[in-house]
């Protein structure tokens, strides 16, 4: 498969080989049109290019904010249902970027109350938004699922020479299954509330509460960071029967059409996440890990701001 490369490291929206499955929290705001735990280290996808003028597009948009925003881009992939693989065709492009600004800007007084968040309007089924560095290390030392899922994207955009390396590098002391299970319990509630009662359902929503209970169940068998593709997910925890089927009868009508509206309850997906939730009434049986020692993250700070 044939690379598409430009400068500094920069790979035109490279995929694994062929759809997979995963969900991604993006940033809270309004749709605008116009262990101690051991990371478990995973092979990186045979990429290859897809999509050269969308790829070309977000390059354009990111070189657009450097320049708007005096940063450097250090990383930059996709996220949500695209990294997942249960894209619908019309989903949008959840663009998802790391960056640094120039060393000068953190040495302020007032640093805590400077944005330290990009984000621009969605337009053209474009929806890019990006950490500060400082933040997102801030995060990776609280284990921040998010994040964790955008460094194992099999979408990348684009991609300063190490620098994702050195982030992963730094994963398994900061990765905690006890505060990442939280997270995607807490993401499954939700969803669940908010779109899967009654009936008709939001059936596109089964997606959004099935993988992050799936993941929790990842975590609760010791098998490491979650995987962003949903489809490694459903092969490794549910076994061939009636979950199976309806999953990938849901899967399929995702990928073929547009983006799913109402419809009626599917019981053996509703069955199942019910007595998953029930199941985690009192949370995930965990234990909590260990607060990193910040010096490696600093270190890696230090080392991209100068």
């Amino acid at each position: 498969h044939r690379l598409d490369r430009g400068t500094s490291g920069v790979l035109l929206f490279a995929l694994d080989r062929e759809p997979r499955t995963a969900e991604a929290a993006r940033p809270a705001r309004r749709r605008r049109r116009a262990a101690s735990h051991p990371l478990r280290k995973r092979a990186m996808p045979e990429l290859h290019a897809e999509s050269a003028e969308i790829g070309a597009t977000v390059l354009e948009r990111l070189a657009a904010i450097e320049r708007a925003e005096s940063v450097r881009v250090l990383y930059a992939c996709e996220s949500g249902s695209r990294a997942w693989g249960f894209a619908s065709p019309d989903s949008d492009y959840d663009v998802r970027f790391l960056y640094i600004r120039p060393r000068d800007w953190y040495l302020s007084i007032d640093l805590e109350r400077r944005r330290d968040v990009i984000e621009r309007p969605i337009e053209d089924a474009l929806d890019i938004s990006g950490w500060d560095l400082r933040k997102a290390l801030h995060l990776m030392r609280k284990s921040n699922p998010p994040l964790f899922e955008w460094l194992h994207s099999p979408v990348v955009y684009r991609a300063e020479p190490g620098f994702r390396a050195a982030m992963l590098a730094l994963a398994p002391a900061c990765y905690s299954p006890t505060a990442c299970a939280r997270h995607y319990l807490h993401m499954a509630r939700g969803n669940h509330r908010e779109y899967l009662q009654g009936d008709p359902v939001r059936l596109k929503k089964y997606l959004y509460v099935l993988r992050p209970l799936l993941a929790v169940r990842w975590l609760e068998s010791g098998r490491g960071v979650v995987p962003t593709p949903f489809r490694e997910l459903v092969e490794t925890l549910v076994p061939p029967g009636a979950l199976r089927e309806a999953i990938e009868r849901l899967l399929a009508l995702k990928r073929s059409g547009e983006e799913l509206a109402w419809g009626p309850r599917v019981p053996a997906l509703s069955d199942w996440i019910a007595a998953e939730l029930a199941r985690l009434a009192e949370g995930p049986a965990l234990e909590p890990a260990p607060q990193p020692d910040p010096e490696p993250l600093d270190a890696l700070f230090r080392a991209w701001s100068g």
